[in-house]
């Protein structure tokens, strides 16, 4: 086990980490969701939660990778916080991820209107997944999101770019376009669903 993941392990779901303040970031998150809720803008809050679905997907089985090679996750978490979830996620990270998706929905131009002559959508996903890697670099740099494998590392970053956040955005945006709320619902859904399945048969491995 490396000595990252060691420190990220320690931290994992132990009480004595709370903070106060995680109460005022999570009533942040209610609000944000609460005001899209109000407007009944079903495109911006579905697209959210799906951004925050899939994360904590890819939280879930990065996860696992560390139970199963017992040497590290692909990245850890580390540092002060409120709380560890996994040992990728903490809960500002998580909070994070909830706002960033109602972010992202809310700035998507219409369908019609091009970026350097493509279709928005695309060059949107790209573009919001490259400035997401470039933050998680420098994360990396200051040691609270550590990476111990050698194919995901800041000298390679197209794969941090094509698994750790296209997918993210990419199901953001096509939920947000999805032409009914009942669509929506059941996509959004049926990810949710997965990650509780997920998280309830892996949890009760002992593996997360």
């Amino acid at each position: 086990m490396t000595d990252n993941a060691r420190a990220a392990l320690e931290l994992v779901r132990d009480s004595s980490q709370f903070k106060w303040y995680v109460i005022p970031l999570l009533l942040i998150v209610l609000y944000v969701y609460a005001t899209e809720v109000e407007r009944r803008n079903w495109n911006v809050l579905f697209g959210g939660l799906a951004l925050w679905g899939m994360d904590w997907f890819n939280e879930i089985w990065n996860a696992v990778v560390f139970h199963v090679t017992d040497r590290a996750p692909v990245w850890g978490a580390t540092g002060p916080t409120a709380y560890q979830i996994l040992i990728g996620l903490n809960i500002e990270i998580c909070f994070m991820f909830a706002i960033m998706g109602v972010a992202a929905a809310k700035l998507l131009p219409p369908r019609e209107i091009r970026v350097f002559g493509l279709p928005n959508r695309p060059v949107l996903v790209a573009l919001n997944a490259a400035l997401a890697v470039g933050v998680e670099i420098v994360l990396n740099k200051i040691g609270v999101l550590t990476w111990d494998w050698s194919w995901w590392q800041a000298g390679f970053p197209p794969l941090i770019w094509l698994i750790g956040y296209v997918p993210f955005f990419a199901a953001c945006f096509w939920v947000h376009d999805l032409p009914t709320v009942r669509a929506k619902a059941v996509v959004v859904g049926v990810i949710l669903g997965l990650d509780a399945v997920a998280l309830i048969v892996f949890g009760s491995f002992g593996w997360l």
